[in-house]
């Protein structure tokens, strides 16, 4: 009898610990496969969605310390050297820290989704850079900005058209900085060729002359409401404000939008030829899709 109450005692003193060992799950140590073949959805797109171009306002070394050691980044820079390397400063995979605060395209944090190009150029000729404090001068005209080496142009167009083919990146979205910031910066400034980009390596968005022709209409353009031509430039994708005048931030995406499609004469000021670029590439480009 009282053997039998030692076994039952225990019994009960081990259950426990035997119930513990059967009941937790063993991790196992086999290895699994990652299929990426058999099923795969459709509802995706490219995460790069645009390119922003940038000048530095710097030397060569100086743009290397910047954009290497800092807080800013660019996945590519261009120096003004006379070689045949363009400079791969972060992985097109990860985050470089070149836009800022703006938008484009509906897009406002463009550092995501966007691939960064810094080029190495002064931007305003030394002489001119103090022309705008007197408050005779709104904006930079034409001749005060630097002119870019013709080499550092090719490595742009060879650079983009590769960035643009293998991301599918839509004309509208190669962009410049000045584009996605108007109110913040200018770069990569009148000087920098966008039609010549277009013409001879069929890269960015450019209007049709014929369209800009048939729109350069005075009484059209006379009828037109401010909230209208504003909303001609949101179609496009700059960001806007929706006041009924052309205040400063108003005049700031006019000189952007001039300085990359009418480079040689940027006023900051709403005129025909203006209002007839932006009707003529809104027409152009319409039915391109750029929020996804």
């Amino acid at each position: 009898m009282a053997k039998n109450i030692f076994l039952a005692l225990a019994c009960g003193l081990t259950l426990p610990l035997i119930g513990c060992v059967t009941t937790s799950q063993v991790a196992t140590t086999e290895s699994y496969v990652i299929d990426s073949e058999t099923h795969q959805a459709s509802g995706k797109s490219e995460r790069i969605k645009s390119i922003v171009l940038h000048y530095t306002v710097s030397n060569n070394a100086r743009s290397i310390k910047t954009l290497t050691t800092g807080n800013v980044s660019a996945h590519y820079l261009i120096l003004n050297n006379d070689d045949d390397k363009i400079y791969n400063l972060v992985p097109e995979n990860e985050r470089a820290w070149h836009a800022g605060n703006g938008g484009f395209a509906g897009r406002t944090i463009l550092n995501d989704t966007s691939i960064g190009i810094e080029i190495v150029n002064s931007g305003i000729k030394p002489e001119y850079r103090n022309a705008l404090k007197n408050g005779k001068l709104d904006y930079h005209p034409y001749e005060h900005y630097v002119e870019f080496d013709e080499l550092q142009i090719k490595k742009v167009g060879q650079l983009v058209q590769d960035l643009a083919k293998r991301y599918n990146i839509s004309p509208k979205n190669i962009i410049g900085h000045a584009d996605m910031a108007p109110s913040r910066k200018i770069d990569p400034g009148a000087k920098f060729p966008w039609q010549q980009l277009y013409t001879e390596y069929g890269i960015g968005a450019w209007y049709d002359e014929f369209d800009k022709q048939f729109f350069m209409n005075q009484d059209e353009f006379a009828s037109a409401t401010i909230p209208e031509i504003k909303q001609a430039f949101r179609d496009y994708g700059y960001q806007i404000n929706d006041s009924d005048e052309w205040d400063k931030k108003s005049r700031d995406v006019i000189y952007a939008f001039q300085l990359h499609f009418r480079p040689q004469q940027p006023t900051g000021e709403m005129d025909l030829e203006t209002y007839a670029i932006l009707k003529a590439l809104n027409k152009k480009y319409a039915d391109r899709d750029d929020f996804y």
